[in-house]
């Protein structure tokens, strides 16, 4: 089948591959000249596991093309928007502007009997509005919203856990469902959940899966606050409740919080959605959760500073890790530089490295020191912090070895990733979130 993918961003340049990968002639379009050029010669302009490998696949097989022609989605059969809806400035709320003007740059190469499948995150009844504009080209609107995670959004993507559409009532939408049912044929001949609703609801199941996975990191940091002041440990407490299978271990990882570009700003911009339909008082613990997750990173800063005695001024601390999140160069409202940052404007002396986002942080953060070597980065410091749980850090650093590099032997544990035993028995200060 033919089909275009409008935005070529994190997510519209990985689901073109994806689609291009499992037998579709897929056309990718997008403003940016800089990033149209890099896809067309197979580079990818993000670091994502197997990305690169099925970019190159799918243009040298000739099922795989980029433009920033908008003309040229005409003819495709369905058109999947994957623009990004970014928190507007000043405010909570997504701003639609590229979804708006995707929409709008399109309707004049639609024709009758296309399908164009919104998957941007958007805000309750979006949908419904954008169908109005679709419509009278004789196209049909349908919400088919994406759940990858960043480190894991090809396999997402190939093989989902799960494929929603929200489409219109009657004939229109069946018909609009099997097409998207075509498209995703590997994965529904193979069993994977297939759910058909309406826009609101396909709308609502990805920022309420987003919010509910937010609340179960943001309750077990709040249990990590309480377990400072008790003496408890939280990783065990996470462990023992997570053995109850209504609540389960996955996302009770205490830690400094999570960041990336997708559920801080959407469980802001739902909160701000709930306001505007009057409903904000069914939502207001968003708010309360979104505090919980900022304060962990001043928690992660303020252990730096104790176990350096209270006072960091012009003391050498290696952070571990820039991305938000391991297997991905995303800094976007990365936890790990937000510490990094503060602990800078202390007047300590920061050293970041990274195994794929130091470039990225550099461009934002450029006052920062960065060592693409591990070991170089470690060479001196006075205290270690562990902020991104990469391999590199948490299974392939031994204290031992760690302790041959620096000058002093403190490490802050912002992911409770390592074994606290193993590095206090190896003579260092070990210093945990919510464990003693």
């Amino acid at each position: 089948m033919r089909l275009s993918v409008i935005g070529c961003g994190y997510l519209g340049a990985v689901h073109a591959a994806a689609m291009a990968s499992i037998g579709h002639e897929v056309i990718g379009i997008d403003v940016d000249e800089r990033k149209i050029g890099a896809l067309s010669k197979g580079e990818a302009p993000f670091f994502e596991p197997g990305l690169q490998e099925i970019l190159t696949e799918g243009i040298a097989s000739g099922r795989l093309r980029f433009t920033t022609d908008m003309a040229e989605a005409a003819g495709a059969k369905v058109h999947f928007i994957g623009v990004g809806t970014p928190q507007v400035k000043g405010g909570y709320a997504a701003d639609m502007t590229y979804v708006n003007a995707a929409v709008d740059g399109l309707v004049p190469f639609l024709a009758a009997g296309d399908i164009v499948a919104g998957k941007s995150t958007v805000p309750v009844g979006t949908a419904a509005e954008l169908a109005e504009r679709v419509s009278p080209t004789g196209a049909t609107l349908v919400w088919n919203p994406e759940f990858l995670r960043e480190g894991w959004a090809v396999k997402d993507t190939i093989d989902p856990d799960r494929l929603v559409a929200g489409v219109p009532a009657g004939a229109e939408g069946e018909r609009a469902a099997e097409i998207l049912r075509e498209v995703y044929h590997p994965s529904v001949a193979k069993g994977t959940p297939f759910v058909v609703t309406d826009y609101a609801t396909a709308e609502l199941v990805k920022v309420s899966a987003n919010a509910f996975l937010a609340t179960k990191i943001s309750f077990i940091n709040a249990m990590a606050e309480i377990a400072e002041v008790t003496g408890a440990d939280v990783t065990q407490l996470a462990d023992a409740i997570g053995y109850d299978d209504r609540i389960g271990r996955k996302f009770l990882g205490a830690g400094i919080g999570f960041g990336g570009g997708c559920l801080p700003k959407d469980i802001r911009a739902f909160s701000a959605r709930a306001e505007e339909l009057g409903r904000g008082e069914s939502v207001a613990f968003l708010r309360e959760m979104d505090e919980i997750n900022m304060r962990r990173r001043e928690r992660a800063v303020d252990l730096v500073v104790e176990g350096l005695g209270g006072q960091v001024f012009k003391k050498n601390i290696t952070v571990l890790g820039a991305a938000f999140k391991p297997h991905s160069d995303d800094i976007r409202d990365s936890p790990a530089l937000d510490v990094a940052v503060r602990l800078h404007g202390l007047g300590a002396w920061v050293t970041i490295t990274d195994p794929a986002a130091i470039e990225n942080a550099r461009r934002i953060h450029p006052q920062l020191n960065y060592v693409e070597d591990r070991d170089e980065a470690l060479r001196g410091a006075d205290a270690v912090i562990v902020v991104t749980e990469w391999d590199e850090y948490r299974r392939e650093l031994s204290p031992e070895h760690a302790a041959s590099l620096t000058e002093g032997q403190v490490i802050v544990d912002g992911r409770n990733c390592l074994d606290a035993a193993a590095w206090r028995a190896a003579g260092w200060t070990y210093l945990g979130m919510g464990r003693p």
